[in-house]
Order: C-alpha cells, then sequence, then structure tokens
C-alpha cells in the first residue's frame, strides 16, 4: 500500500483518518498492522490500522487472514452486518508460483499501481497477538477463484478485489448483495507488474 494518506482517504470516501503519519508499506505481511477502512460507531466512514489475521478457530493455532467459505458460521455473523464489513487499501498483490523454487509475483491494476480495494471483515477481539496481552482489532479478506492472470502463478485462490461502486455495495449493501461481489476480478484489468523481489516499493504518487 504505497498511495499517501491523502489518496486513500479520498479513494475510499473516509471523513476521518487515525492513522497518523503513516509511511508507505512496501509489504504487508500477516499478523502485521495495516490501514482498513470501516464504519464507525457514530456512523462516520474512518481510516484506522488493524492487524491482519482471525483468532484461529478451536483446533487452529495461527491467525486466520482469509476468508473462503462465505456460508460458514465462523464468518457468517460478520460477513452478514455492514458494521463489521471493510475496505482493505492496497495498489498491489503478491502470489507465489505453487512449484519450486517459490518465485514472489506481484500484480497490480495497472503500472502505475492504482488504488484498489480487498474486500475484508473485522472484528474486536480480546487475547495475546505478538507480544501483546489485550484488546486487538483484527481483520481478514474475502479470497475468490483465481482468474485466468493469476491461477498459472497460484491457482488455489485470489483475493477479491473491489473498485468503483463495489466499495459502496461492500459496506452498505445486503448480505446477499455483498456475497456477489466474492468473484475473480476481470483478467483484462490487470497485470503482473514486479517479479521476484518480496517487497513492492514502486512508488504510486
Amino acid at each position: 500500500m504505497t498511495k499517501s494518506r491523502e489518496a486513500l482517504v479520498a479513494y475510499t470516501r473516509a471523513m476521518r483518518d487515525r492513522t497518523g503519519n503513516q509511511p508507505p508499506l512496501p509489504d504487508i505481511f500477516p499478523d502485521q498492522m495495516a490501514p482498513i477502512v470501516r464504519t464507525a460507531k457514530d456512523g462516520v466512514r474512518e481510516v484506522v490500522t488493524m492487524r491482519w489475521g482471525f483468532p484461529p478457530p478451536p483446533a487452529g493455532k495461527r491467525p486466520v487472514t482469509n476468508v473462503r467459505n462465505l456460508t460458514s458460521s465462523y464468518w457468517r455473523n460478520w460477513l452478514d452486518k455492514p458494521d463489521f464489513r471493510c475496505l482493505v487499501p492496497a495498489t498491489s498483490f503478491v502470489e507465489y508460483t505453487d512449484t519450486t523454487p517459490k518465485i514472489a509475483h506481484w500484480f497490480a491494476l495497472g503500472a502505475d499501481r492504482p488504488l484498489f480495494c480487498f474486500a475484508g471483515i473485522w472484528r474486536p477481539w480480546s487475547g495475546v497477538r505478538g507480544k501483546e496481552d489485550g484488546e486487538h482489532l483484527l481483520f481478514s479478506i474475502l479470497t475468490t477463484d483465481a482468474n485466468d492472470l493469476t491461477r498459472p502463478i497460484h491457482a488455489a485462490a485470489s483475493p477479491v478485489i473491489l473498485t468503483g461502486d463495489d466499495l459502496e455495495t461492500w459496506m452498505h449493501g445486503s448480505a446477499e448483495e455483498a456475497r456477489t461481489l466474492a468473484k475473480p476480478f476481470p483478467t483484462e484489468q490487470m497485470q503482473i507488474v514486479l517479479t521476484g523481489p518480496r517487497a513492492d516499493p514502486q512508488p504510486s504518487d
């Protein structure tokens, strides 16, 4: 996520930015903090930082970063309520080849890394994450079938990408309307912009 805070706020139509002077993020890994956009309790759309990964189910050990089974009761309570849906702004995302050696491929909507958002959900949670024991705000992103561009690299799944009016549908639509957005992004509107590095520091402004 390498766009400026001003560009992020304008793109997501947020009215409040609580991230401070957060620098560009050329790589964001699971269990790290990242900016997301949610509707606050007072009804204002705001940008805040949250930690990537829902708490694991009882039998799990690792944070759950991706939402794939939309009918699972584990996700349904958060997916069906607009208050707990969020936008996760990004300028590119990485997938590693399914075969060895594992090579990073960065996907974006253009060489200049225009902004887009992942469809996400968020929740409060109490417990230990990292070295911190206490109250946390956590998010996870939806995934869906890979499209023709991402499938040769990573066939299992690809993030749900939102642009244009779909951002508003995700934030305010009914459960049924929101679920219709969980589909592969059009192949012709994406491209591979970088191959090899573990980060994408490409300036976007």
